[in-house]
């Protein structure tokens, strides 16, 4: 994949997929307090951590040199 090609799609993940992904997370910590009541808040901070490095992974190649010059 050439650098212009993965600036442009590192700019749409940025811009449509992260956002979504914020919701879905947020709706998944809501459904699990409404389900198990309140977590306590190192568990809290742990799955946010956690959820903060999966959406990352898929995207590790688009976004490696986006930062650099041709």
């Amino acid at each position: 994949m050439d650098l212009k090609t993965r600036k442009r799609l590192s700019l749409l993940v940025l811009v449509v997929v992260m956002p979504l992904y914020v919701v879905v997370a947020v709706t998944l910590m809501n459904w699990l307090d409404a389900r198990f009541g309140r977590q306590p808040i190192l568990i809290e901070v742990l799955i946010y951590v956690v959820l903060g490095i999966l959406w990352a992974l898929p995207f590790k190649k688009v976004f490696i040199g986006v930062g650099k010059g041709e």
